[in-house]
């Protein structure tokens, strides 16, 4: 059976619309809508280029299609037909494009098109029963293959992504790291100049004091003598 329907836009993840009833029968049902949130994330980051695949995940299987930059995704039980569920959301792809064609590039808000649960859960009924002559019909259909749509498990996928967000962290880190790093041997070195130079200007300025002191002493000590004199002979004439 159908047991959760999403749509969303590829290029940044954005949930467009969603079976409103979905999930409800299902135990860990917030678990799996986050597992396809994380698969949207992914798409969106370009780690996945199948146009249609399943992904396995616990008892049930996620089946999507992308076409015009957008996601149709379906979790089906594991024993519910592969065909048929592709051939569900082509149903739900080609009305959902239709209805809302022209504002799919413009759309900000999430769930900007949740009016179409309506179309979901109508499609839904006449795919829950495989025994059904119109779905005995469209499994028969030898013009719908399936078989070449690839099977991955969900850890597979998921963990593709989280690889390749771990690399682009780790390069970041180590870029900060090694600015970090650059920055304590700057430190150093300046810290290593500072030890190897400062007693050479200990010694230039207690040289220079010495200098200027003696220079000073000289300098009061002739200026003494010139009035000692000049009182001198002031006092003889």
């Amino acid at each position: 059976m159908v047991k959760v329907t999403m749509i969303a836009r590829v290029t940044d993840g954005l949930p467009l619309a969603e079976g409103l009833d979905d999930g409800r029968d299902v135990k860990d049902a917030e678990m799996y809508k986050q597992q396809v949130k994380a698969l949207f994330k992914n798409l969106a980051s370009g780690h996945n280029d199948a146009s249609r695949m399943s992904v396995e995940t616990g008892p049930y299987v996620f089946h999507y299609i992308i076409e015009g930059r957008i996601c149709y995704l379906t979790m089906c039980d594991r024993s519910y037909p592969k065909k048929l569920a592709f051939q569900y959301l082509e149903d739900l792809k080609n009305e959902f494009e239709r209805v809302n064609g022209a504002q799919i590039e413009t759309a900000a808000r999430p769930y900007a098109f949740i009016k179409f649960d309506t179309f979901i859960q109508k499609t839904k009924k006449l795919y829950q029963d495989t025994r059904t002559q119109r779905n005995i019909a469209k499994l028969n259909d030898e013009l719908y293959e399936v078989h070449q749509i690839m099977t991955r498990n969900v850890q597979e996928v998921l963990g593709v992504g989280e690889k390749l967000d771990q690399v682009s962290q780790m390069s970041s880190r180590l870029t900060s790291e090694s600015r970090i790093y650059a920055d304590k041997a700057r430190d150093l070195n300046r810290q290593a100049l500072i030890r190897k130079w400062a007693p050479v200007a200990i010694v230039l300025g207690v040289v220079f004091l010495l200098f200027w002191s003696v220079a000073c002493v000289r300098g009061t000590s002739q200026t003494f003598e010139a009035s000692y004199w000049g009182l001198d002979t002031h006092m003889k004439a």
